[in-house]
């Protein structure tokens, strides 16, 4: 079977990237080891930049729908990080489950008629000079070879592909024996979002908004393997322990134990194939980093991928995926790793000096805007090539330009040109105008991902623009 590009894995990350590729015209065949989609959800947290990379696809009202926005995250103590002054449209996070992202998600890829194929899993991955060779096994038996131009490995932490190309992922555990369970509560928590660590545990209470609440938790007391047993009132005790309350736990419908790993693939791309999502990079799920990264990647590689298959985009603008993205998995992995090695900090005193060292930095503004842009992803930036214009790589927000939103016009994977006949009428008010915008006789070239890609006079256009305005 010939496609353009096989994408393996069917979570959120996988999803975004195939409709991402089958809006930009480019020929898709998702493959799924799952036969059916599953409600083990760690995720919760859609961040401010994800919320953008949606609008851009039209999808972030639909997912906006399904959860509660919250303008602000407790850490440690008194801690808050306020997420109200982000120069973004989505300054809050949306707290909903990981299945209604990836229903969002599924609904596109199937409004685009992307072929997805489930039960099938990827048991060999060759490449050679002009394609990649995918074999795939049915639960059956069955063996489905597919040729395409491309694949991309978006199949979880233990990738298959990533795998079959010999990459290693070397990392370590971070946490053992986390506890999940979806339970009901009599007394439900009365924030959105209720998490705190006390040296020999934490607990992390969040709703799915049909009545169950799925609980996180971690007993410093209690380390066992993943498979060893779990009873519902361990999870009880450890919630009282952390957060003075167990909410009248009752009803369990679901049990589970996992570890948390820090692990880093070297690289991204290996000549045909890419790695993205949990294939590429793992961490601690402090921070709600997880989920987020992987969309930002998928957002990241689906255009230059299809550039590449519309033959304007060459193997210099592939490499930048890696390139780009590879900084910021490794970002992420280490706030999330000191967000959750703060969290564990065993000793009273030592919580108290945390407790208050954190509550007085993020009253401070450089301090606090700098955490909220971390978090939500809105302060990554990408380096400028060599010679080029210091903003380019510079995330753009929604502008209203004369045509309508900046947002609406990238929708379909497009670039949008940016001069002095479209000009930016509203900015919002934390962005400086003056820094985006100058000097008016330049033009900005925006990026479908929402990143500014180039900016210059009509004299110095790039080849490789002109190449993608006359594909």
């Amino acid at each position: 079977m010939e496609t353009d590009v096989v994408v393996v894995g069917a979570g959120p990350t996988g999803l975004l990237l195939a409709g991402d590729l089958a809006e930009a015209g480019v020929r898709v065949t998702l493959l799924e080891r799952r036969e059916h989609g599953s409600n083990v959800t760690r995720a919760f947290a859609v961040h401010a930049r994800t919320m953008e990379e949606l609008e851009i696809r039209g999808l972030a009202g639909e997912l906006a729908k399904t959860g509660t926005s919250i303008r602000s995250l407790r850490l440690f103590g008194g801690a808050q990080v306020s997420l109200a002054g982000l120069p973004s449209e989505f300054s809050s996070l949306l707290i909903t489950p990981q299945y209604q992202t990836e229903r969002v998600l599924r609904e596109r890829v199937d409004a685009l008629g992307v072929p997805v194929v489930r039960g099938s899993e990827v048991v060999g991955v060759t490449q050679d000079g002009t394609g990649v060779d995918i074999t795939a096994r049915a639960a059956d038996g069955t063996v489905t070879s597919y040729r395409a131009r491309y694949a991309v490995g978006t199949d979880g932490v233990n990738s298959a592909v990533r795998t079959a190309l010999g990459l290693p992922f070397p990392g370590r555990s971070v946490i053992k024996s986390i506890m999940l369970a979806d339970v009901r509560l009599s007394t439900p928590p009365a924030d959105v979002l209720t998490v705190n660590g006390v040296g020999d545990g934490f607990a992390f209470v969040a709703p799915f908004g049909d009545g169950w609440y799925r609980v996180f938790a971690w007993n410093r007391r209690h380390q066992v393997d993943d498979s060893a047993p779990l009873e519902l009132a361990e999870i009880r005790e450890v919630t009282r322990r952390a957060l003075g309350s167990d909410f009248g736990m009752g009803e369990a419908r679901w049990l589970s134990r996992f570890h948390s790993d820090e692990r880093q693939v070297p690289r991204y791309r290996v000549g045909r194939v890419f790695l993205a999502g949990d294939a590429a990079h793992c961490h601690s799920p402090a921070g709600g980093q997880g989920m987020n990264t992987g969309l930002q990647d998928a957002a990241n590689l689906g255009w230059k991928l299809a550039a590449a298959v519309r033959g304007w985009g060459d193997t210099e603008l592939l490499e930048s995926y890696h390139t780009e993205r590879h900084p910021v998995g490794r970002a992420v992995l280490r706030s999330s790793g000191v967000l959750v090695r703060l969290a564990l900090i065993r000793s009273s005193w030592g919580r108290a000096v945390r407790n208050a060292l954190a509550t007085a930095m993020l009253k401070l503004p450089p301090v606090l805007a700098a955490a909220a842009g971390t978090i939500s992803a809105i302060n990554v930036r990408y380096p400028a090539p060599s010679g080029a214009d210091r903003r380019v790589g510079i995330r753009v927000p929604n502008l209203a330009l004369r045509t309508g939103r900046l947002y609406d016009a990238l929708h379909g994977g497009r670039f949008v040109l940016i001069g002095a006949g479209a000009a930016m009428v509203a900015l919002p008010p934390q962005v400086d105008a003056a820094e985006l915008a100058r000097p008016v006789d330049r033009l900005m070239l925006v990026r479908p991902d929402g990143y500014l890609g180039w900016v210059g006079t009509a004299e110095e256009f790039p080849a490789w623009a002109r190449d993608y305005f006359h594909s």
